[in-house]
């Protein structure tokens, strides 16, 4: 599998193709800590669910956060950046599509923006989320996969962790969740680092 440069700084390792990492993550001009294994929502969050088969992502819903959007699939652009979700769609976020779907064995990776023109778009609140929230995502089969949140980091965008976002031999179905972080640098145009939350699948 190719793998894209991220377009919402990146990566390109000598031992893969090109990795995925996030730029122009929105405006157009957090880290949560290891799951408590103690409490209700942790404990659930440490018993992973069987992966399921192979099923589009039609709609992502983050009930902490208040987030209900529809979910578009991602591909490469010419230059080999990962495409990404238009910002004068700022609800709208986007599944890398030569990966997992959710809830499928591996990393599946979802897409969106911080803000869009100015305004908040799908994933403004993403670095709120603490381990055990739930992710919620409706495929088109109907079923509905269910994700707990097992930690959430902020990173420098030079520093991406494409390899531990994209890893295949994880053993259980992943998703990923990235968007931009820090101050937006008015400069450069873009945001200078990535948040980026990682949950496990626990329901379908």
């Amino acid at each position: 599998m190719r793998r894209p440069v991220h377009g919402l700084a990146f990566l390109a390792p000598a031992v893969t193709a090109l990795m995925l990492s996030l730029t122009a993550c929105g405006d157009d001009s957090f880290s949560g800590g290891p799951v408590d294994p103690g409490s209700a929502t942790g404990a659930a969050a440490l018993t992973p669910a069987s992966p399921l088969p192979r099923s589009l992502p039609a709609t992502i819903k983050i009930p902490k956060l208040g987030v209900t959007a529809p979910v578009s699939a991602l591909g490469l652009r010419p230059d080999g950046r990962i495409e990404e979700p238009p910002l004068s769609r700022p609800n709208l976020a986007g599944w890398w599509k030569k990966g997992p779907t959710p809830g499928e064995d591996g990393p599946a990776v979802i897409l969106g923006h911080l803000d869009a023109r100015g305004l908040p778009a799908v994933f403004h609140r993403l670095r709120e989320l603490r381990a055990g929230d739930r992710v919620q995502i409706v495929r088109t089969d109907g079923s509905t996969a269910t994700f707990a949140v097992e930690n959430v980091e902020t990173v420098p965008k030079a520093r991406f962790p494409a390899r531990k976002i994209y890893a295949e031999d994880l053993g259980h179905a992943a998703l990923r969740l990235v968007t931009c972080g820090g101050t937006f640098d008015s400069a450069t145009g873009h945001y200078p680092e990535n948040v980026i939350a990682y949950a496990r699948l626990v329901r379908a």
